[in-house]
């Protein structure tokens, strides 16, 4: 009997060991709550509700196996703590743009924008296409992460000014809110870049914390009312002509879906991916009108010689950083190879019809 009973309790202890080493893999019928975070004030036009529709197609498309609840920033916790909060499992998802944790993994900035770089259709062909989505998972595996392309600006705006830019000069000492790549050019150009969140635009430009800002384009823009904060708004948006906004996703708790509800929220990322760009693309003239033709505002091109300043400064920036370590460097000759090869082709379709068309 002793013997019996030895051999039952070592047999409860294996069957125990062996249910804790296995991956907790949820029923078809278990009910899944998930938070998500996000970088953008709640309910923010194409960025905060692009936030929300993702929530929404995940929950719709699952037939509400998978619960979705959002939280703009500062809700749950603050905007720039997006990456950590997921991370570490206190959200299942976030929602924000690679160049937000460049102070983690600087490199990743490449998967958000880069200066004079690739815009909004030729960073998703690179990214489905081109062997980036594979590097940027490589880069985010060591955070227990999984990233997803999950919306695109497209070409944005300069900015918005207090100060007149008339050359080079007048960069130095300009003390802007510019995130990423774009604000070590400026800083090499000699200005201060500033990193605030969406949510502090204005009152920082409105009081005069900042000189200037960018923030997005036209839609985005107005729905902020900075043509309220400054008098000279700029074009075009050579610091990010194409920013990918991601989907972060907890590893762990991706890992533990079943296979139908892992394709569900990877194709809902593709989905608003697209969708942003496009609505983008819908708003922005009529967003455009409505501040030059009802709010007077002040347009205008940035000068041919500040242009050719910052894109060759912006050549040294991210040279520079492709040099820091071979993760970058990677990534960089990933990225500058399908950048050339794209570049080629649309200089006889998408570049050479605008010009005709």
């Amino acid at each position: 009997m002793k013997r019996r009973d030895f051999i039952k309790q070592a047999g409860i202890g294996a069957v125990a060991t062996t249910s804790v080493a296995a991956p907790a893999i949820v029923s078809a019928d278990t009910k899944i709550k998930w938070k998500m975070v996000t970088t953008w004030p709640k309910n923010f036009p194409v960025l905060g509700t692009g936030a929300n529709q993702l929530a929404k197609l995940i929950t719709q498309l699952t037939d509400g196996r998978i619960k979705v609840k959002v939280y703009g920033a500062g809700e749950l916790i603050p905007a720039f703590e997006v990456f950590d909060a997921v991370s570490r499992g206190t959200a299942q998802m976030g929602h924000g743009s690679a160049y937000y944790w460049k102070g983690k993994i600087e490199e990743a900035q490449f998967f958000s924008t880069v200066p004079f770089g690739m815009n909004a259709q030729e960073m998703n062909a690179w990214l489905y296409f081109g062997g980036g989505m594979e590097l940027w998972k490589e880069s985010y595996e060591p955070f227990g992460l999984i990233p997803a392309a999950a919306g695109n600006t497209t070409v944005q705006m300069a900015g918005w000014f207090n100060k007149e830019i008339n050359s080079a000069n007048d960069l130095k000492g300009l003390k802007m809110r510019i995130p990423g790549l774009g604000g070590e050019v400026l800083k090499r150009a000699g200005g201060i870049p500033v990193n605030l969140p969406g949510g502090e635009l204005f009152t920082s430009l409105k009081t005069g914390a900042i000189d200037a800002t960018e923030w997005v384009g036209p839609y985005n823009d107005l729905a902020f009312g900075l043509y309220k904060a400054a008098k000279y708004y700029y074009y075009p948006g050579w610091h990010e002509p194409g920013t990918t906004l991601e989907a972060i996703i907890n590893k762990q708790a991706f890992e533990a879906l079943p296979g139908d509800l892992k394709a569900i929220v990877e194709n809902a990322c593709k989905v608003v991916n697209q969708d942003m760009s496009l609505e983008f693309a819908a708003k922005n003239n009529a967003a455009l009108d409505t501040l030059v033709n009802k709010h007077k505002v002040d347009v205008r091109k940035l000068p041919d010689d500040v242009l050719a300043k910052l894109k060759a400064l912006s050549h040294e920036v991210v040279s520079d950083l492709a040099a820091k370590n071979a993760s970058a460097q990677k990534i960089y000759d990933s990225y500058n190879k399908f950048y050339k090869q794209i570049s080629a082709w649309h200089e006889i379709s998408e570049k050479i019809y605008f010009n005709v068309r």
